[in-house]
């Protein structure tokens, strides 16, 4: 069985703000606010999500199987 880690660093990409953060489990966090800029963070292009675009460890989902098991599969 696979440990899946729930902390991540998020890095706002306008101001450089580190902040761990809890990963849910069960969706997918698609916009996030920095809490020093107030940016609203979205995913990038072919990212399912904040934590993996921004992140230091990737959501859950893609941690168990990668893409195919995400939020944004076909």
């Amino acid at each position: 069985m696979i440990q899946v880690i729930l902390e991540s660093v998020l890095t706002c990409p306008q101001c450089g703000h580190p902040k761990t953060e809890v990963m849910p489990t069960d969706a997918c966090q698609w916009f996030y606010e920095c809490e020093s800029c107030h940016a609203v963070l979205r995913p990038k292009a072919g990212d399912c999500c904040v934590f993996c675009s921004f992140g230091t460890v990737p959501c859950p989902p893609m941690q168990q199987g990668g893409k195919l098991s995400c939020c944004n599969s076909s």
